[in-house]
């Protein structure tokens, strides 16, 4: 069973948070090895420590570790961290443009710096930002090669012949082309490679939930059941013996309502029994191949005279043809049951549910259906599929537990996705089978 909500926005938060303290780590490292053996260089090649390219990369090694100090300062105070990345990383590009200005700009072989830049910021962005952040840095380096060809700008440590001055203009868009093309390309592959990451990631994080939800669910099964079973046998003796009393005594009108509230509540106990025992040993059936768009169709209309959806819900369908499954119609009918009265409950006076079936990859079928209800808060989300929670005043907690163990026997799964006050959506992930062949 997969769990996505919203609130999967406020680990993200944490993630970037991470990652931010990583790249100031490795921005301070990369000043003190690069920048730093640099200036050791120059300052062997140049006569005066004081020289104007040796003052400038004085200034971007004291600028970037000032510029680290307050990062760490606004990391701890910034409530939205994604504005604090784009700013860190759009400062980089920036300084790698002066870092290429003093390094010989046309001439300067650090120009892959741009490479770097956009590199972590698809780590930290993904491919948006990373996209962003290629067009910065490309914008840039045609900006330092146009200004130093049209001689506005004189750059430092520049060897004779290796001016921008030299050269035609076309070798001067030429490089910028391929600088330019360089900077997508990275873009586009390394981002390409932190999506990936990611959906791989959070399906862990999900298949390791799952693992977590099964191993206590069966815990609590196997301890419960066994009490459950012990419980019904007696209670079914004690409702029949409670019958047998009350239909041969002659009792007042204040007994016989005694004796009727016994009875109501001990029908309560045994189907809360009853429930319990599906949820915690959930009978074989007899599995068949299922038209599932005609099942959907035959339990909706059931449903919709149900009281639950009378006059109050609309439900809307959108259902592709062809696709079967192996299960038991009972089962299955069970499971979307519970759904759409979970989904019908979640809606308080009117509103409406959409149902939509549709084939998905690897062999699987997808039935999603999706309320206009309450929503469901990210506090709240993590629990649903635990036997006895539940946020209603009735109910027993059950029926999110029922229809998981229900699915886990098919190797199904279920996954929901929801939004505090806008509605909840529940993906039902099914095995498909071939439909039956006809003579």
């Amino acid at each position: 069973m997969f769990l996505k909500s919203m609130g999967s926005s406020a680990s993200h938060s944490e993630d970037l948070n991470f990652r931010l303290k990583w790249l100031m780590f490795a921005r301070v490292l990369f000043t003190t090895l690069l920048l730093g053996s640099t200036a050791i260089v120059q300052l062997g090649e140049t006569p005066s420590p004081l020289a104007p390219p040796l003052l400038v990369l004085y200034g971007l090694i004291i600028g970037i570790f000032i510029l680290s100090f307050f990062y760490s300062v606004m990391l701890t105070r910034v409530r939205e961290v994604l504005w604090l990345a784009y700013l860190q990383i759009s400062i980089d590009s920036i300084v790698v443009s002066l870092i290429i200005f003093v390094t010989g700009n046309f001439s300067s072989i650090f120009s892959f710096l741009y490479l770097v830049v956009i590199i972590y910021s698809s780590i930290l962005l993904y491919r948006k930002g990373s996209m962003v952040i290629a067009l910065l840095c490309s914008v840039q380096y045609a900006l330092l090669m146009v200004l130093e060809y049209k001689g506005w700008i004189v750059p430092f440590a520049v060897e004779e012949g290796l001016t921008a001055l030299q050269f035609p203009i076309s070798q001067i868009l030429y490089k910028i082309l391929i600088t330019a093309l360089a900077c997508f390309a990275v873009a586009f592959l390394s981002s390409f490679l932190a999506e990936q990451t990611r959906r791989t990631r959070k399906e862990l994080w999900a298949m390791e939930d799952q693992v977590k939800r099964v191993e206590k669910m069966a815990v609590i099964g196997e301890m419960a059941a066994g009490l459950a079973h012990e419980i019904k046998n007696p209670l079914a003796s004690l409702a029949g013996s409670i019958q047998i009393l009350k239909d041969g005594i002659q009792l007042d009108a204040d007994h016989a309502r005694l004796m009727q509230i016994v009875l109501r509540e001990a029908d309560r106990l045994s189907s809360l029994v009853n429930n319990f025992l599906l949820f915690a040993r959930p009978p074989a059936g007899k599995s068949e191949v299922i038209d599932l768009g005609r099942a959907i169709v035959e339990t909706v209309e059931l449903f919709e005279k149900d009281d639950a959806c009378r006059e109050k819900i609309t439900i809307q369908k959108k259902i592709a043809d062809g696709i079967c499954i192996q299960m038991d119609p009972i089962h299955f009918r069970q499971v979307l049951w519970n759904l759409l009265l979970n989904a019908a409950e979640a809606i308080d006076g009117s509103g409406s549910i959409d149902i939509n079936l549709f084939s998905a990859k690897g062999r699987r079928a997808c039935m999603e259906i999706s309320d206009t209800g309450c929503g469901i808060s990210a506090e709240v989300i993590g629990s649903i599929f635990d036997p006895f929670f539940t946020t209603k005043h009735s109910g027993t907690g059950l029926g999110l537990s029922i229809v998981h163990s229900i699915l886990e026997s098919y190797d199904s799964h279920l996954e929901v996705r929801s939004r505090q006050g806008t509605g909840t959506t529940f993906a039902v992930h099914l095995k498909r089978t071939d439909p039956p062949t006809r003579a």
